[in-house]
């Protein structure tokens, strides 16, 4: 018996227990501001003031930036006008 006088229950072994599936993560890719910048044929200077100004999602790493791929097209995809 256990010292507070409950039965403890029996734990099952490690290869036993359910493992719950999670599905694998899928990689981000990364593009620093030089990158981005190129891509969209502006300057850096313009791609600082997307990332401070909240309009393009980043991560700052140490003193740089590095800019999720997925934000360069969410960007240019919500920029897009139609010229009449």
């Amino acid at each position: 018996m256990a010292p507070s006088g409950m039965r403890q229950q029996p734990v099952a072994p490690m290869a036993q227990r359910p493992v719950a599936e999670r599905p694998a993560p899928r990689p981000v890719s990364f593009l620093t501001v030089a990158e981005v910048a190129a891509i969209m044929r502006v300057s850096k200077m313009t791609v600082y003031r997307l990332v401070h100004g909240g309009e393009m999602s980043a991560v700052r790493v140490g003193r740089s930036f590095r800019v999720p791929e997925t934000a360069v097209r969410e960007y240019l995809s919500e920029a897009r006008t139609d010229v009449a």
